[in-house]
């Protein structure tokens, strides 16, 4: 295939159309509105429905009725529009409803400003709306991994029936690479491989058949069981799907943990260190839920491994993670900025020095 210079946002797009999505529902904020503004464009022109929700509350509840219908559809906002979704993207885990969510993070708390940010993570991971749920979280470190995550993500959401949300800085959404886009997927609702859908039913058809879309159990022992059916969902999630990079962990005394584009700083820093003979690997989560816990902590003891250095933008909120996975093998420090300012090279490689020399 050749390659194309593409915006992550256009790019991003056009990758979900081309795995199946034939339905968004969007409402503008900087910095993914060139999402759906690509989307008002494309979507006719493949037979699809875009639709400009009056808010992104009516958004996530219109993927909730599509999504219902057993078609591929798919949302996007940024960090405080998503926050205005929580309350529907429990629902839509709650009735167990396959979707793709579009979290480009911008700087916060509260409507912050429109730079890249992944403070984010907590809300992904470990919150978001009520009960005992998680979302397949993928965290895509350039245009073209997203594109490539894009094309199996409604796949994975409709293997668990659990929405899936991409977890991407503002950078991703705003760069421009060269992509390789791949082939359109003739993909079709099939009520026999969806038989929870609401695809149509009549008098007279068999009443087992007859769709229910629900999330509201009132006695407690259905709902008991209905969520000790989720957590074994998830522990299939969690024992299938799990994804990470390894970078450069061969003889390094020192192993930095980050995610999005931050880890592509860390590579560059990497590489200047190694010119002045410290050698330094990565590991970088791509599924932030489920959390690669154990790849973390093999990395961790590596022999040689002095200590980890977790490196975010944000204050520390993966952190947490990576404090769970070494459990106190090694020693950990934390370098971030908030505020949507970008950790540099510069700062990192410093850092990995004053670790070091002991400071």
């Amino acid at each position: 295939m050749a390659l194309t210079l593409m915006k992550g946002s256009e790019a991003i797009a056009e990758a979900a159309i081309r795995a199946g999505a034939r339905y968004f529902f969007g409402y503008p904020i900087t910095p993914q509105t060139e999402i759906p503004e690509y989307m008002s464009a494309r979507m006719p022109e493949v037979g699809g429905c875009f639709l400009q929700a009056e808010s992104e509350v009516a958004a996530i509840n219109m993927i909730y009725g599509a999504a219902g219908a057993g078609a591929r559809a798919l949302t996007s906002s940024s960090s405080p529009g998503v926050s205005l979704k929580q309350e529907g993207i429990s629902y839509c885990a709650g009735a167990q409803l396959p979707a793709v969510i579009l979290n480009v993070m911008r700087g916060g708390p509260g409507l912050g400003n429109i730079q890249a940010s992944q403070g984010d993570y907590f809300q992904a991971v470990k919150g978001g709306g009520n009960g005992d749920y998680h979302l397949l979280t993928y965290a895509p470190a350039s245009v073209q991994e997203a594109i490539d995550i894009m094309m199996y993500a409604f796949d994975k959401a409709e293997k668990y029936r659990i929405p899936v949300l991409f977890l991407a800085d503002g950078i991703i959404a705003q760069m421009m690479e060269p992509v390789e886009m791949p082939e359109m997927v003739d993909y079709k609702i099939d009520p026999e491989k969806k038989p929870w859908a609401c695809t149509g039913w009549k008098p007279g058809d068999d009443p087992a058949k007859r769709g229910v879309i629900n999330s509201i159990y009132i006695d407690t022992e259905t709902l008991s069981v209905h969520n000790d059916d989720l957590q074994a969902c998830y522990r299939e999630i969690i024992a299938n799907e799990q994804q990470w990079e390894e970078y450069n962990l061969e003889g390094a005394e020192y192993v930095i943990t980050a995610f999005g584009t931050v880890a592509r700083i860390a590579k560059s820093a990497i590489a200047e260190l190694k010119e002045q003979g410290i050698n330094v690997g990565l590991v970088r989560p791509i599924t932030v839920w489920p959390f690669p816990y154990d790849a973390v902590k093999k990395a961790a003891e590596l022999p040689g491994v002095k200590a980890v250095l977790d490196v975010e933008l944000n204050e520390g909120q993966m952190l947490e993670d990576v404090k769970i996975a070494i459990n106190g093998a090694k020693p950990i420090d934390f370098f971030g900025h908030l505020g949507s300012q970008m950790p540099t090279t510069e700062e990192i490689v410093a850092k990995i020095i004053s670790m070091k020399e002991g400071k």
